[in-house]
């Protein structure tokens, strides 16, 4: 039941927001027990959003997920993240953040798991 939601400055066209959305889907079985079966991902392009007071192409990107998982899985899950906005949309990986959210509770198809 993970949620990844991508916000960037960029202009994200149609067949680059699929590129994303399906290395986006390979890329959460990095997590233990996750999969694009329980993803959903959001993308939000052409946003206002700065960076060190700068408009220069940037992204901020918040992965949510029922449960935790271990700080080692998170940190390939950022570079296989930043990787793939850095070939997809040409963000510098150091434009780029990454934040996570675990909870023990998640609601689904009107109940919580």
């Amino acid at each position: 039941m993970p949620f990844i939601n991508v916000k960037t400055n960029a202009k994200v066209p149609a067949a680059q927001a699929e590129t994303i959305k399906s290395g986006l889907g390979q890329a959460i079985s990095t997590i233990p027990g996750k999969s694009e079966g329980w993803l959903m991902v959001g993308i939000e392009g052409e946003q206002m959003l700065w960076f060190k007071g700068s408009d220069a192409p940037a992204a901020m990107v918040s992965v949510s997920i029922y449960g935790s998982a271990q700080a080692n899985v998170l940190s390939v899950l950022t570079g296989r993240i930043t990787a793939l906005l850095t070939d997809t949309l040409g963000i510098p990986a150091d434009r780029i953040y990454v934040a996570y959210a675990s909870t023990p509770y998640w609601g689904w198809n009107g109940a919580n798991f």
